[in-house]
């Protein structure tokens, strides 16, 4: 060995760290503090925007209808569940059908949006593994774009939705306006659900097969198809409490906020100031801690 090689050896009793430290490296890919993650996302704004409208874009690309199916879809789940949960089986309440039919669409509409965010997020990184292997970028992009891919897919269908409400003589009012503030509050609980199951799903992509069998559940004991509270007195051996544990699960709370908005009737009457509160607090404690729990695993997506 040459002197020139000897002396631009690394001593043996130095660590590594600190050898690296000493010459201004880091590890190559390491996890940003949470405020430099933040800043990383906001300068991919324009990636994440384009990267969910490029999604809405191909999602029906090769079928006849395209675009349609995203309002065809909700409306034919809407449809089976009227002649199942509102003819066969009476589970409508009190509600006639120029109540029952908007508050069944409405439910139908908005609980999608919820469950759509939470398949997509499933398998935002286990999906997209080519990308996030090949390019260097804030992991939480994918989740986030994809949850604003079902915020537009939403939007074009309140077109549809709004008609039908009209149809059935609920007018536009005032009380429409707060539509956009219970979808922004849904968006942001929908985002944090998908940053969660993303880092689940990226670890165990068998959890895309069971998430149906989850959400199919998660949809029955939310009341997309009934009242809930009529449902519990149906069972005279339930406490009324039962209705009221029901009714402040996240999803029954979104539904109940754009019903209230939209739907003028006995309904409107049964739901609660304290909702706007509930849905404020899920999307506060779901989107921040869905945030940060996938932070804390960014530097091992797509690895291994």
């Amino acid at each position: 060995m040459s002197e020139t090689t000897h002396d631009s050896a690394p001593p043996r009793d130095v660590p590594l760290a600190e050898l690296a430290a000493r010459h201004g490296l880091s590890v190559s890919g390491a996890r940003p503090s949470l405020p430099g993650y933040v800043r990383q996302l906001w300068g991919r704004r324009q990636f994440i925007v384009a990267f969910s409208q490029a999604k809405l874009s191909a999602q029906y690309s090769q079928a006849k209808l395209g675009q349609i199916w995203q309002v065809l879809t909700p409306l034919l789940n809407a449809l089976v569940y009227y002649l199942i949960f509102g003819l066969l089986l009476d589970g409508r309440g009190d509600m006639e059908n120029d109540e029952y039919v908007p508050f069944l669409v409405t439910g139908v509409f908005v609980f999608t949006f919820t469950q759509n965010s939470v398949m997509s997020g499933v398998k935002s990184i286990s999906g997209n593994l080519g990308l996030v292997r090949a390019l260097h970028f804030p992991r939480a992009s994918l989740p986030i774009s994809l949850s604003l891919q079902q915020l537009q897919q939403l939007l074009f269908s309140m077109v549809i939705l709004f008609a039908i409400v009209v149809a059935f003589g609920h007018f536009p009012e005032f009380n429409w306006l707060l539509v956009i503030p219970a979808l922004l509050l849904q968006l942001v609980f929908n985002t944090g659900l998908a940053l969660f199951f993303a880092r689940l799903g990226s670890a165990t992509p068998d959890l895309a097969q069971l998430m149906p069998f989850v959400l199919r559940t998660w949809m029955y004991a939310s009341g997309v198809m009934f009242p809930l509270a009529y449902m519990v007195e149906k069972r005279a051996e339930w406490p009324l409490w039962v209705a009221d544990v029901l009714a402040a699960n996240p999803a029954a709370v979104y539904m109940d906020l754009v019903r209230y908005a939209l739907i003028d009737g006995t309904y409107r009457d049964s739901i609660e100031p304290v909702t706007w509160l509930f849905g404020l607090g899920w999307a506060l404690v779901v989107g921040i801690g869905g945030f940060v729990y996938f932070w804390k695993a960014e530097e091992r997506y797509g690895r291994g």
